[in-house]
């Protein structure tokens, strides 16, 4: 009979530990490390595929250096509105 009681104290004390703390710390930061990761490369990509599509049309329209820096800056902005909507994503699904 001692052993039941004993069992069910332990039993409970786990339960309360995996309710009170569903990730441990590691797993935050991986998934806070995941969501810069994710952030970084939106923005980064955006700006390089900004990029070479100006110098792709500058080489075919004879235009050098115009429409690299305006593709760049298209790039930046469209990269900087995607990671303003991934955090926001991100906030809310917290």
């Amino acid at each position: 009979m001692e052993n039941n009681n004993n069992f069910k104290t332990r039993l409970k004390i786990a339960k309360s530990k995996i309710k009170g703390d569903p990730l441990s710390n590691s797993e935050k930061k991986g998934a806070f490390l995941g969501f810069a990761f994710k952030l970084g490369t939106e923005l980064v990509a955006a700006v390089a595929v900004g990029t070479i599509i100006g110098f792709i049309l500058d080489s075919w329209f004879d235009t050098k250096p115009w429409l690299i820096i305006i593709f760049f800056f298209l790039g930046s902005a469209a990269g900087m509105l995607n990671v303003i909507r991934a955090a926001k994503k991100m906030q809310k699904q917290e």
